[in-house]
């Protein structure tokens, strides 16, 4: 059977390998780092007391339509390890909670009974969302624009109110598509709220890794598979047709699929992609003592978006997205902060004890999925090189299940060349 090189270990460099070893190609994966994962991984991180935690650069989560992601960690056999929420908790500061689960009846009316419950909203705002959810289940399959408009701008033309805008489309799209609503094509906000929230009544669901992320993607799953070898702090300088170029070696294989961040992508010959980062940002804090017993909330109004509720409620993982406003804050300040709208939300933050803290700033979480932005297919120039990642065109904006996306229809397109095609790219739910 041929033989492939994928360069970069990150989602879509791991769902392309895992796709070709299950056809029986030999591949060696390349990756600079220790670890795989990418930007979706953990790492050890010393404390101050001596002690080493095992942190994710921040949480990552899915919903149940990801179905290509769901069908890759069923590949690594982790699925286990994925504990889906069946309730989102809204909190305004103050503390009042609004819960949004889906009900009993049928599709797109699954969520009637949340809207009506919705604490958060007036009786006229849930009116007008609904009137702009049943707006988007028709503009999704019918526009051709969406790709060239803001999600702001579509909002403002179904005359969404500035209050439902901010808390409910803002909250969820901000941290689905890590872009600001006026920064984001139309299209990607309408295909999350499609496929997450109208096409299935569970479609929704969140999951949650129950392990460090690093842990789904342990070297040891690799090493078991006989096609598979992994390199790791192996840098790729250079891809051809001919081989590959890493710590000043030769490698050559039959095929090539470049996995890298769009930043790197020069290492293939005359490719050049200058798209916008995005970032996000990951607070962790551990307390003295438990401050909340929610599994998980969205925080209004305030700069935090997420909470997760790691061990107890006394540590808790935050989620910035879009997090430009705290890129070159000091990262003491940042905690202060983030005390700060704790605090509204949850009042025994105030007399309970930081023990320590962590904040990672990812300044190249994700590309800005802006309108009118072209991306590349996993097509290159090349007849026997391929490329795969979320900024290529998977038909998803950047995600992980975009990145998993982008790594099964590089392996396709591998098959394809070889003259055996195969399919391992799932279709979206509806």
């Amino acid at each position: 059977m041929a033989s492939v090189i994928v360069v970069g270990g990150g989602l879509a460099g791991m769902a392309a390998t895992a796709a070709l070893a299950s056809a029986g190609y030999q591949v060696d994966l390349f990756e600079s780092r220790p670890y795989l994962g990418g930007r979706a991984t953990s790492y050890p991180v010393p404390s101050g007391d001596g002690s080493v935690e095992t942190i994710d650069n921040c949480q990552h989560i899915l919903l149940k339509c990801c179905v290509n992601l769901l069908d890759f960690y069923s590949r690594l056999g982790v699925l286990d390890t994925i504990h889906f929420h069946k309730e989102f908790y809204f909190i305004e500061p103050g503390g009042r909670t609004s819960v949004f689960r889906a009900g009993r009846f049928p599709k797109p009316l699954h969520f009637l009974e949340s809207f009506v419950g919705m604490r958060y909203l007036s009786a006229g705002e849930k009116i007008a969302l609904i009137r702009g959810l049943l707006s988007l289940q028709k503009d999704y399959k019918q526009r051709r624009d969406l790709h060239d408009i803001s999600m702001l701008d579509w909002l403002k033309e179904k005359r969404q109110p500035q209050r439902v805008i901010d808390r409910f489309w803002r909250q969820i799209l901000v941290s689905a598509i890590n872009e600001e609503l006026d920064r984001m094509a139309a299209v990607w906000g309408c295909q999350v709220f499609w496929l997450g929230f109208l096409a299935s009544p569970d479609a929704y669901e969140m999951g949650v890794p129950i392990t460090p992320l690093g842990q789904l993607y342990n070297a040891a799953i690799w090493r078991n598979s006989q096609s598979v070898s992994v390199h790791f702090r192996t840098a790729v300088e250079r891809i051809t047709s001919a081989g590959i170029i890493a710590g000043g070696q030769n490698y050559s294989a039959d095929y090539y699929v470049s996995a890298v961040p769009f930043e790197r992508a020069e290492i293939l010959p005359e490719e050049r992609v200058e798209f916008e980062h995005s970032p996000i940002t990951g607070i962790h804090i551990w307390f003295d003592k438990p401050v909340t017993d929610l599994p998980h909330a969205t925080l209004l109004d305030r700069t935090l978006q997420w909470m997760f509720n790691k061990d107890g409620g006394r540590y808790l993982q935050l989620v910035v997205s879009a997090s430009r406003s705290l890129v070159r804050m000091d990262r003491n300040d940042v905690l202060q902060l983030a005390l700060r709208e704790l605090s509204e939300f949850f009042p025994a933050v105030q007399t309970a004890r930081v023990q320590k803290f962590h904040v990672v700033k990812e300044v190249r979480a994700t590309f800005s999925a802006t309108p009118g932005l072209s991306r590349p297919s996993v097509r290159t120039r090349l007849p026997n090189v391929f490329r795969a990642g979320d900024w290529a065109d998977s038909g998803w904006p950047s995600t992980m299940e975009g990145a998993v996306r982008s790594g099964y229809m590089a392996a396709e397109a591998v098959t394809a060349a070889a003259g055996s095609p195969r399919s391992f790219l799932l279709p979206d739910i509806a």
